[in-house]
């Protein structure tokens, strides 16, 4: 079973150990983090940067359909789109993933093969998490099994609020041992952990335990990825790189919907952690809407002209 980094071997040791450490984390100044992010979300970019940083942001989305009327056509679809994002460009980038249910994984893999787009699954009883821990692993082997390249995985916030850390800490090993080469991203559900504070020592129990990525939500509850959580995880990762020499991915997702959200994001990591994340290998959104709106703002920059979203294709 993976373990954590040597330089926290001792932090890991014990429930005690785990919740000293984690306590001990600088507290968030949180008048300062949302002026900050809010300053970096004013930063305008040029023509040309847009454009590059609009085909970035394509690439980067995990595009996603996490509904309980999924069908295996609507998985095929969102698949061919996320391949072909825009049918009248062939120019455009492909999408970095397509997230769905276990149950469809093995769908979007055999539409998916060969395209160079992975399939993400989100697993472990998502999105609540609550279920036995038996059955949490046999989702994620059922997803593997099924095509899955990469694992998206609830954290159990019931026992993370309650301070019960290491049994966090176990079940995200426990997971990362079934992923086998899939990545795994954990998911905080940050609208739920109600202060910064348990933010950031989420953003740490889950690297900490091997995450490849740090995931901010479900897209499922009130409050999901803003500017000021995804800096402060930008923050934890580059920290953590600085630390450990090992680089972990971010994704925010439930949201983002907007050109013009995706460019202040992209603003964030450049700013925070660096260029090093500028890449769908350690950065993702997780959307379902917002590639619409980048394809429609790439057509006005080639064309001068705003398409409207008749112009795209409705998921």
């Amino acid at each position: 079973m993976p373990t954590t980094a040597p330089a926290f071997a001792d932090t890991t040791a014990s429930d005690s150990a785990l919740r000293r450490f984690l306590h001990g984390l600088p507290g968030v100044d949180a008048v300062g983090l949302e002026a900050r992010a809010a300053s970096l979300g004013t930063r305008s970019i040029k023509t040309t940067a847009k454009a590059y940083a609009i085909d970035l942001a394509i690439s980067m989305i995990d595009l996603t359909t996490l509904e309980g009327a999924d069908t295996p056509g609507k998985v095929r679809a969102l698949a061919a789109k996320a391949v072909h994002p825009d049918p009248t460009d062939r120019t455009s980038p492909r999408t970095a993933a397509v997230c769905v249910y276990p149950d469809m994984a093995a769908t979007a893999a055999a539409t998916l093969a060969g395209s160079g787009v992975k399939v993400a699954s989100v697993a472990t009883a998502f999105p609540a998490g609550r279920s036995a821990l038996d059955v949490k692993l046999a989702d994620v082997r059922d997803a593997v099994a099924a095509g899955a390249d990469e694992i998206d995985m609830v954290i159990d916030r019931g026992a993370f609020l309650s301070g019960r850390y290491l049994k966090v800490y176990e079940e995200i090993l426990a997971v990362k041992a079934e992923c086998g080469t899939a990545r795994l991203k954990v998911i905080f559900e940050t609208g739920e952990l109600s202060t910064y504070d348990n933010i950031r020592r989420a953003s740490w129990l889950g690297m900490l335990a091997g995450a490849d990525f740090i995931k901010t939500s479900t897209g499922k509850v009130g409050v999901n990825a803003t500017p000021a959580n995804t800096l402060l995880m930008l923050e934890a990762v580059r920290d953590f790189r600085a630390q450990t020499g090992v680089q972990i991915g971010v994704k925010p997702a439930g949201g983002i919907r907007t050109s013009k959200d995706a460019v202040k994001f992209l603003v964030l990591v450049n700013e925070t952690a660096g260029e090093d994340w500028l890449d769908n290998h350690w950065f993702r959104f997780g959307a379902s809407s917002l590639l619409n709106d980048l394809l429609m703002q790439r057509q006005k920059l080639s064309t001068g002209r705003y398409s409207g979203p008749d112009y795209v294709t409705v998921d």
